[in-house]
């Protein structure tokens, strides 16, 4: 072979390597390659037995499902709104929207989770349970543009709701997290405190929700 041969077959291969790379380039997105959100874990992502503390991440952005949350059993049922809920349960999430199975709900002062104020300083008529609203719950928004939206009648807590403010008086609407701990009274008698401490992943999608949590709290 002789040195332009050489040379020639040289530039042939880094031209076809450059063709190759640039090619990946171009289709890369085609493939499907896993969002970083998709490699999240869901449910309870961390628990600290030494405090009794925890977080749970909830992807909640379809209207169509309650997430249903044993704190006992450290799990997460998700199901459709219109299927009956499991047998375990504590609490649950619909979007923003919670209720309690059989418990009771007060709003303390405290922003930390580690800041619970002592379970006996708070009156009883603090704690509020869950009511049955058939204008809450939302479930089908696709007609929202002609003043349509439909709801499910089920019950929801209006104390727990109050972790997420949104008001929709203006366009886009305003989120406001309350940024507090709320008192959670199981229907076992025992208690947690439960604090809302972002409703967006990494992207900023709505309705990913990551729920700091202190169960049980010691009396």
């Amino acid at each position: 072979m002789t040195v332009s041969q050489k040379i020639i077959s040289l530039l042939t291969g880094v031209i076809a390597l450059l063709s190759l790379s640039a090619c990946n380039g171009i289709f890369e997105d085609i493939y499907d390659e896993p969002l970083a959100e998709e490699n999240n874990e869901y449910g309870f992502i961390f628990v600290d037995s030494m405090t009794n503390t925890g977080r749970i991440y909830i992807d909640a952005t379809d209207y169509t499902e309650w997430h249903y949350i044993d704190l006992h059993g450290k799990e997460v049922t998700t199901k459709s709104v219109e299927e009956p809920s499991p047998s375990n349960w504590d609490f649950a999430i619909h979007r923003y929207d919670a209720k309690t199975n059989g418990g009771a709900v007060a709003e303390s002062n405290a922003t930390d989770i580690m800041a619970v104020p002592n379970i006996s300083t708070i009156p009883e008529e603090a704690y509020i349970v869950d009511e049955w609203t058939s204008d809450q719950i939302t479930i089908d928004m696709s007609q929202m543009m002609d003043g349509v939206i439909i709801y499910a009648e089920d019950y929801y807590n209006p104390c727990l709701s109050k972790w997420l403010n949104v008001d929709t008086s203006t366009m886009p609407p305003i989120y406001t997290l309350s940024g507090k701990v709320y008192i959670f009274r199981l229907s076992d008698g025992t208690y947690a405190a439960l604090r809302l401490s972002n409703f967006m992943n990494d992207a900023a999608v709505k309705g990913f929700m990551t729920i700091d949590y202190l169960y049980p709290v010691q009396l």
